[in-house]
C-alpha cells in the first residue's frame, strides 16, 4: 500500500483537489487498492470546513467529485502512517518540517517537483484562477503517479 498525504495551509483548495485528481489517476490505472491517499492542512482556519465551492466546481468540471471530503489538520503522528508528503508550495514544506520536527526519512517534497518544475502551485484562494490550479496539480500529479509506478 502506498499511502499520500497531499497537503496546504487550508485543505479546502489545492490539497483536497490533489487528493481527488490522485484518486481519480490511480482509479484509471486500475491500481486503487494499492493506495492510500488523503489530504490535510498545516493551519487550522478552516479545520472541518468542506472543500471551497470554487475548487469543488472545478473538480465537477472534469467528472470528480469531493463530496463528505471536510478540512482536517496535518499531525505529528502522521509522519509514521504516510510514505509520501507532498505540498503545494514552498510554504507548505516549511510548515510541514515545523509540524513534523524534521523530514529524518525524506518523505516531503514539493507537488510540482515530480512535473520537473520547481514553482509553486499557485493558491487559487488569493489568484482565483482554480483552472490553473487544477492544471498544475493534475500534471504535478501525473508526474508523483509516473514516478511512483517506476520505483
Amino acid at each position: 500500500m502506498i499511502k499520500v498525504m497531499f497537503v496546504c495551509h487550508g485543505n479546502i483548495c489545492r490539497s483536497p483537489m490533489a487528493e481527488f485528481i490522485m484518486k481519480k489517476l490511480v482509479s484509471e490505472a486500475g491500481l486503487s487498492d494499492s493506495f492510500c491517499i488523503a489530504s490535510s492542512a498545516t493551519s487550522k482556519e478552516e479545520l472541518g470546513n468542506p472543500v471551497y465551492p470554487p475548487a469543488r466546481a472545478e473538480l465537477s468540471k472534469h467528472d470528480i467529485g469531493c463530496a463528505g471530503k471536510t478540512a482536517v489538520q496535518l499531525r505529528k503522528a502522521d509522519y509514521e502512517k504516510y510514505e509520501y508528503f507532498i505540498g503545494m508550495d514552498t510554504a507548505n514544506i516549511r510548515n510541514m518540517n515545523r509540524i513534523f520536527g524534521s523530514d529524518r526519512d525524506s518523505k516531503i517534497y514539493k507537488l510540482l517537483t515530480f512535473a520537473g518544475r520547481g514553482d509553486d502551485v499557485s493558491d487559487p484562494w488569493y489568484s482565483r484562477d482554480f483552472g490553473r490550479a487544477y492544471a498544475d496539480i493534475e500534471e504535478g500529479c501525473k508526474g508523483l503517479l509516473n514516478s511512483l509506478l517506476k520505483h
